[in-house]
């Protein structure tokens, strides 16, 4: 035992955490976010529907409170607070976003009311709990890791209708951010071979499962994602109006919508361009991240710089390193800091590239974890042995050609929902989430 503490040790390894101490930890750290993100809203700002692809922030709230009583109490044999029937209220199957507030909802009041209750009664069963139960979803604290990152990933959500509210002004408390010098772009060799795809770990969704091993020839990875300053010289050069770049589809659309440029950002008649973030314009920051554009956005802009989005499989070669070695996060095994990324949504927008040096992979790539989630050419779809856990309306529904996956968690994104193998996907079209992307090319 002790020689093998010793080479995790050596290869930056962490022990891990007994899981219940960690459940604790990771809930806690979800519920205070919450708190400090809605404190001070008025009423008419936690029920109003900000935009029809938001749903009511307080919808959000009982929601994630739902699933909690769902999954961590009646799932593992504790009493039921609620009844099916208020299940259906917050089932987002049932309900697409844009009826919600038309929905017999419980008030502010009373939807914080029951978070608190459940989170009460979830953190009492959790102290009568076995650590080391076999049970399929107790298995290494599974179902409190997946209720965990379930949290964060709809404050997640929170934090984009706080970006789409405009009936009250917002303007939070942020952490400041690293102030580099300007990081100049370049490609990354990342030579092929093969790679592990995925990941066997105790809290990893089941479309990351299961790991596996695949062939990846040789390509040239963006040292960065593509900034601001990056992008404005797309649009400037009229990438918008030049056909030649786009998916059909995506040029169709953004002629019918009349999109000349990232959302929120704001031309002025004298040229220069300014952003809203959260309540308040700011002239654009060049040496940010782009954000907030679609996969036909990041597509159109890979094909006129004459490169192109990397596959998800290259992605995460480039993140988890061509030495072989596997690594949970692109450094290693230590969980993230903020050295490492910009991650758990403090700083309220993204940092500018070359800020994390203790971040970067293996391979010398930068930036891949937090910032902004990067859009990659791949569909979404199950791995080979794929098998749906613990139910189908996590992934298995969204399988298909409709949906492009995008990879490494954006500065919104909370640590314990990021890592090297996670995949999440959206619409080609999404441009309100929190989402950027790097180039790039074939090798040969």
């Amino acid at each position: 035992m002790r020689r093998t503490l010793e080479a995790r040790r050596d290869a930056g390894q962490q022990e891990p955490r007994p899981w219940k101490s960690l459940a604790l930890a990771e809930l806690s750290a979800a519920r205070a976010r919450m708190l400090r993100m809605l404190e001070g809203l008025p009423e008419d700002a936690l029920t109003r529907q900000h935009s029809p692809l938001m749903s009511p922030i307080v919808w959000d709230v009982a929601h994630v409170a739902n699933q909690e009583e769902q999954w961590l109490l009646r799932a593992l044999g504790a009493p039921a607070l609620t009844d099916a029937a208020f299940d259906a209220l917050y089932d987002a199957f049932r309900n697409p976003r844009a009826t919600r507030a038309q929905l017999p909802l419980l008030t502010p009041e009373r939807a914080f009311a029951y978070a608190a209750r459940v989170r009460e009664a979830s953190l009492d069963w959790l102290q009568r709990l076995p650590e080391d139960s076999e049970l399929p979803l107790l298995r290494g604290g599974f179902v409190f890791g997946m209720v965990a990152q379930h949290e964060q990933q709809h404050l997640e959500t929170l934090a984009a209708t706080l970006q789409l509210m405009t009936s009250h002004e917002y303007r939070p408390a942020a952490r400041p951010r690293p102030s580099p010098g300007r990081a100049a772009q370049y490609e990354v060799f990342i030579p092929g071979g093969p790679v592990r795809l995925g990941s066997d770990g105790p809290w990893a969704y089941d479309n990351e499962r299961p790991a596996h091993v695949v062939d990846v020839a040789d390509f040239l990875m963006d040292s960065h994602p593509v900034t601001n300053g990056d992008y404005l010289v797309f649009v400037e050069s009229g990438g918008y109006e030049d056909a030649r770049w786009w998916e059909p589809k995506g040029f169709e659309w953004i002629a019918a919508e009349g999109i000349r440029h990232p959302l929120f950002w704001l031309p002025q008649e004298d040229g220069t361009w300014l952003r809203r973030r959260f309540g308040h314009v700011e002239p654009l920051p060049r040496d940010e991240p782009v954000q907030h554009v679609s996969w036909y956005e990041a597509d159109a802009y890979a094909r006129w710089a004459g490169k192109r989005l990397p596959t998800e499989a290259e992605w995460e070669k480039a993140a988890v390193g061509s030495d072989g070695r596997p690594r949970t996060y692109p450094w290693g095994e230590t969980p993230p800091t903020e050295g490492h990324a910009n991650l758990g949504g403090d700083t309220w927008g993204p940092s500018p590239v070359g800020s994390y040096p203790a971040g970067q992979s293996a391979d010398g790539v930068w930036g891949l974890l937090g910032d902004v989630w990067e859009w990659t050419s791949s569909t979404f779809d199950g791995y080979a042995g794929f098998r749906a856990f613990p139910y189908r309306e996590y992934s298995e529904v969204f399988f298909g050609t409709d949906y492009r996956v995008l990879r490494g968690g954006a500065w919104a994104s909370a640590p314990v929902a990021v890592r090297n193998s996670f995949r999440n996907w959206d619409y080609p079209i999404r441009r309100q989430i929190f989402a950027g992307f790097r180039c790039a090319r074939s090798a040969r």
